[in-house]
């Protein structure tokens, strides 16, 4: 489900440091949220794995002036520039970390342990070079606004044909767990960032979580083969849409301040 990568996180609350608008410390609980602990290795100057206050000290440090997401699927490089050995890694977690002006990145690896209703989450970041060029196929926050509304529609009027818009308990549980996050006042975005990123941020998790639940709600009322095909049709391009969305939702204050 498209809700929260763990890039954007490090993107948002790290461009926010950068900004000097959170404290380091700060920063670096925002992004690990409920996870148990962050570490990054591989980081230039360090021999071992570092805690994540320090390496975004140290990322700074390397020049780095900004941070950028890359959401990539097979068959799209979304947000990514090179070189292969980075874009594979990044492929294969579906989620990464651009350092603008330091020709760095960072991929995360997820490691899981202890018993069922106690699992604690560690994530070690892993940092590569990357190359300084273009992001592949990033929207800006108007384009990627204008494409979610209109996806949405879309596949909306498809899926609502096909009967496969998503019911049942396992879907409604979806929801209201999605409603429950809102309603805790959940930030979005750090600090720093303009309210239209909020704004299309949140419609694409909102659309990522409708894609996902009539992903994987099962066949609903497309019996037929060509129904479920048609249904994926409908699905795929929503999907990219959303991802889109996302990465521009995140890079924006990055592309703003290039602007200036």
């Amino acid at each position: 489900m498209l809700s929260e990568p763990r890039a954007g996180r490090l993107v948002a609350w790290g461009n926010a440091l950068i900004a000097h608008m959170v404290s380091p410390d700060d920063a670096a609980a925002a992004v690990v949220g409920e996870d148990a602990v962050h570490r990054v290795e591989g980081l230039p100057g360090e021999d071992a794995p570092v805690g994540l206050t320090l390496a975004l000290g140290r990322l700074r440090a390397l020049g780095a002036s900004g941070l950028r997401v890359a959401l990539p699927a097979p068959g799209h490089p979304l947000g990514l520039s090179g070189p292969p050995e980075f874009n594979a890694r990044a492929l294969e977690a579906e989620e990464a970390v651009i350092c603008e002006g330091a020709a760095l990145g960072l991929v995360p690896e997820v490691y899981e342990a202890g018993p069922e209703g106690d699992v604690h989450v560690e994530v070690v970041w892993h940092c590569l070079p990357v190359r300084e060029a273009p992001p592949a196929d990033v929207p800006s926050l108007g384009e990627a606004e204008r494409e979610l509304a209109e996806a949405l529609r879309d596949a909306t009027e498809v899926l609502t044909r096909l009967d496969v818009a998503g019911s049942g308990p396992v879907a409604e549980a979806a929801v209201a767990a999605y409603r429950a996050r809102a309603e805790r006042g959940r930030e979005v975005l750090a600090p720093g960032y303009p309210p239209r990123a909020v704004r299309v941020l949140e419609l694409a998790q909102r659309v990522g979580m409708l894609v996902s639940l009539a992903s994987e709600n099962g066949h609903g009322g497309a019996v037929s083969a060509s129904e479920m095909a048609a249904r994926g049709d409908a699905l795929r391009p929503v999907e990219r849409v959303a991802r889109r969305a996302q990465v521009a939702a995140y890079n924006s204050v990055v592309v703003e301040r290039g602007m200036r």
